[in-house]
């Protein structure tokens, strides 16, 4: 039986319907892609969160497909900055209570502005990080967009160079 998670149980208090999904760790490849094989799902319907910082609106999470790169451009456009950066790696536990390979906008330390790509839409399930690495939580992109009050569906990624 998965550990229940912060994030999960944040979903149960919501009422979500939710399945937790175990899968083996490698400190030395911690890549969306790796885990979404590992879960048995295609990198495109396993979403991953990126914490990013604006010159105008300060910290915002980007949530994007594993097989994806985010795009900085429409991030700022769409967080109505004009210059974002994404935050370095030491700093995600700081600022949202997960280290690298276990962030998620469900249950962060603060409630960040969530942008989400607009490919989410195309899925009947997504997953996304369960809030520590090992564990991916499966569930509908409506609950996961109305959980994490998701302000923004665009095109947010592109694909890897």
């Amino acid at each position: 039986m998965p550990q229940k998670t912060n994030a999960a149980r944040f979903l149960d208090q919501m009422g979500i319907r939710y399945e937790l999904r175990e899968y083996e760790v490698d400190p030395d490849d911690l890549a969306a892609e790796t885990v979404a094989t590992k879960i048995g799902l295609p990198p495109e319907q396993l979403f991953k969160t990126l914490v990013a910082q604006g010159d105008r609106h300060g910290i915002c999470m980007a949530v994007i497909p594993a097989n994806t790169e985010l795009d900085l451009k429409a991030l700022a456009e769409v967080s109505g900055d004009r210059k974002i950066h994404l935050v370095p790696v030491k700093e995600l536990q700081i600022l949202t209570g997960y280290v690298r390979g276990g962030v998620t906008p469900l249950a962060a330390k603060k409630a960040y502005p969530v942008h989400v790509d607009k490919t989410i839409e195309s899925f009947a399930v997504i997953s996304i990080s369960a809030g520590i690495r090992g564990t991916q939580i499966l569930f509908a992109p409506a609950d996961f967009i109305r959980a994490t009050r998701a302000t923004t569906v665009a095109g947010l990624a592109h694909p890897k160079s």
